[in-house]
């Protein structure tokens, strides 16, 4: 599963930006549907969003669980494709789904690996509600 979402991000990647900077998120339902998204470009900072929001939004929508979550990013076309662990934000966004979401990391390789989120917030602050990731 973690190539065949790596795949549809640099598909996407290289459809939507043929040139110059690129950055793409995919996430996984529970029943298996690829989604993707990337961040609206905005001329005020303020307004960003990350590249996950469409397709965790989307997620919600139609009301499936988040197994699994990357999020890449390019300089150029001609640059290496870098694999981006998600933002404080976003692991908020994906904890909606529980701690067992798979969620891909940086590495000093860059290499595809992926975590539970758990694994990434083992002080999420639910824990003090009696609630852990």
């Amino acid at each position: 599963m973690e190539q065949k979402l790596f795949q549809a991000a640099k598909a996407l990647m290289v459809r939507r930006y043929p040139t110059g900077w690129g950055g793409v998120a995919a996430l996984v339902t529970e029943s298996g549907k690829i989604l993707t998204s990337v961040a609206p470009e905005t001329q005020n900072d303020a307004l960003a969003l990350c590249m996950e929001v469409g397709a965790c939004l989307e997620a919600y929508k139609i009301n499936e669980k988040v197994t699994h979550s990357l999020c890449i990013c390019r300089e150029s076309e001609n640059a290496n494709i870098l694999i981006l662990t998600p933002c404080g934000i976003c692991q908020e966004r994906l904890s909606y789904w529980g701690g067992d979401v798979q969620v891909a990391v940086s590495t000093l390789d860059n290499r595809l690996l992926f975590k539970q989120l758990r694994e990434l917030m083992p002080y999420h602050w639910s824990i003090v509600n009696g609630i852990s990731l």
